[in-house]
């Protein structure tokens, strides 16, 4: 495939929510279906940061090192050589005005721009127990944040976890303008992840993401964890 962005995706503050799956059956693209773990619908709010980004091979100045908050949820597609577990995206938020534009109307990616700033308390470089990871976005005069903290020591997620379903997506699935669907894969490292405490989500959600999501989100999440992040590859979306 043909490789259409390189970064480091750092420290990826998840807080997922359970959810009914007719709030997301009209925003699954053709091709693809819901996916769930154990029976249940999962609705993910991550917040990272983008690091040394290059696009088809160039570094943008001013755009290679950015946050981003994106409210996603899982789907997969089933193909000759078994299933495809992706992801579908609500709404992505970046700091960058150029990025959102082109990705909003090159790609039909949900992307807006807004002025972000992040927090997250390192040790020697490293993420550290008991330290906060908190990304920040400001919207009609508000600041909104999703923050936790990271305890434990980080470790590999156990096979057919919870953590595994959240962070093991390969594949982004984007509906298109004329009713299709694009794919792309996002090749990446296995990634470790911290348990969390005070997990917690300050935004009108109604607003943002319309009055369907503001229940789910409104209420603790089902679980909420961190995880390290690794260099990835996003490669150029195909038409199914």
């Amino acid at each position: 495939m043909r490789k259409f962005l390189t970064a480091d995706w750092r420290h990826l503050l998840m807080l997922n929510y359970v959810v009914e799956p007719d709030l997301l059956r009209p925003r699954v693209p053709s091709g693809v279906e819901l996916d769930a773990w154990n029976g249940k619908t999962y609705l993910s709010l991550v917040g990272f940061l983008f690091q040394h980004t290059r696009v088809l091979g160039w570094r943008v100045p001013f755009h290679t090192d950015f946050e981003e908050v994106n409210l996603r949820f899982y789907v997969r597609r089933r193909t000759p050589e078994g299933w495809r577990r992706g992801v579908v995206f609500v709404k992505e938020i970046v700091p960058r005005q150029l990025i959102a534009t082109v990705a909003r109307i090159r790609y039909n990616e949900p992307y807006a721009a807004m002025p972000m700033r992040h927090r997250i308390e390192l040790q020697n470089g490293r993420l550290r127990s008991g330290g906060l990871v908190e990304y920040a976005w400001r919207r009609q005069g508000q600041w909104n944040a999703l923050r936790a903290t990271p305890i434990g020591a980080p470790h590999s997620p156990i096979e057919n976890s919870e953590e595994e379903f959240i962070t093991e997506h390969y594949w982004g699935y984007t509906a298109q303008r004329n009713g299709g669907c694009a794919e792309y894969h996002v090749d990446h490292a296995r990634w470790n992840v911290w348990q969390t405490q005070e997990a917690a989500l300050h935004c009108d959600a109604a607003s943002l993401y319309g009055p369907k999501f503001a229940r789910p989100l409104s209420a603790p999440p089902e679980s909420a964890f961190v995880a390290e992040g690794s260099p990835v590859v996003v490669s150029a979306g195909t038409a199914l």
